[in-house]
């Protein structure tokens, strides 16, 4: 298996032109039948061996925090920190195993954050420092291994830097976590579109740079809203809205040619449907006859995506729309 990243390093190299490479790119999308652009795939695994190397890591990851826990919660995240930049100079740097890269990086990562928050009182100001620690550990990481979902953990850590920032210096923004939390998502998308829009061919890294950004703004967006709008109350005015929310959601996945928020509210549409059901006497099936429905919608959206992704691109003004992945027929 080659990823887009493999085929680019081979043009790179000139091991390969740029025009063989789009020509690949273009038979491959023949075969399956639907543009690459369509795709929003991304490298997880290449064979067993990297789920092997993933077990064997966390092993090892497991028994250093367990093992320098016994001196101090610190140093067994500490330890971690280091044994995972490590096994990253081997698996990532020099052998380029994709899903080893994901698991090592969210370990160095969360490791950073926990030996500095487990080094003092654990407050909102502790979490602070914590998360600005985590950012520039984060850079630190993306310098030398260059790991799509580094950018991502870096956001993560400046969101909780800033957020914990705020409820430490005005302690009453606790009532407002609902909304900071959606204009963290706000931003968070915002940076993932403005790397989708750097490269809406999606041929590059930043495309997967943008996948993970775009994962990551989606909870932060999707919970407050339906928070908001109590998606677990039975009432039939309650399930359209949170009907007509998820239409939404499902535009804007369709403009920006991402399917993570459309994941990441599913469980909430589910939930209200299924309560609805339950409320109005459908009892041992509610959750099977939603599931039924929304399965066979979305599989439809699926089998549809690019027809429906030319309908949204044509109600956005043609500015915006070309800042966006183009449909394909």
């Amino acid at each position: 298996m080659y990823s887009d990243e493999d085929l680019d390093s081979a043009v790179a190299a000139g091991a390969i032109s740029a025009e063989a490479a789009a020509s690949f790119r273009n038979h491959v999308s023949g075969l399956r039948r639907t543009p690459a652009v369509d795709e929003e795939h991304f490298r997880l695994v290449t064979g067993f061996n990297d789920i092997f190397v993933v077990i064997a890591s966390v092993l090892l990851l497991g028994s250093v925090a367990w093992i320098g826990s016994a001196v101090a919660n610190w140093a067994g995240a500490l330890g971690t920190a280091v044994v995972a930049w490590a096994l990253a100079e081997y698996f990532v740097r020099r052998r380029r195993m994709a899903l080893p890269a994901i698991v090592l990086l969210i370990a160095f990562a969360g490791s950073a954050f926990c030996a500095v928050f487990m080094g003092g009182d654990g407050g909102v100001g502790l979490a602070s420092v914590a998360g600005l620690v985590t950012a520039a550990a984060a850079w630190a990481h993306w310098e030398r291994f260059r790991v799509p979902i580094t950018v991502a953990a870096g956001a993560a850590a400046l969101a909780t830097t800033l957020v914990a920032l705020l409820l430490y210096l005005v302690p009453a923004a606790m009532d407002w976590m609902s909304p900071i939390t959606f204009v963290t998502g706000l931003a968070v998308f915002a940076a993932a579109w403005r790397w989708d829009a750097s490269d809406v061919k999606r041929e590059t890294r930043r495309s997967d740079i943008a996948f993970w950004l775009h994962l990551l703004a989606a909870p932060l967006l999707v919970h407050p809203v339906f928070t908001a709008i109590n998606a677990s109350s039975a009432s039939i005015g309650n399930a359209l809205i949170v009907l007509a929310m998820y239409v939404g959601i499902a535009l804007v996945s369709l403009a920006v040619d991402r399917r993570a928020l459309m994941v990441s509210a599913l469980g909430y549409v589910l939930y209200a449907f299924a309560v609805l059901l339950r409320d109005k006497g459908v009892v041992g099936l509610e959750f099977a006859l939603t599931a039924l429905v929304i399965g066979s919608a979305l599989l439809l959206l699926s089998a549809f995506w690019q027809a429906s992704r030319r309908f949204a691109l044509g109600k956005l003004p043609a500015s915006i729309a070309a800042l966006l992945p183009p449909a394909r027929a």
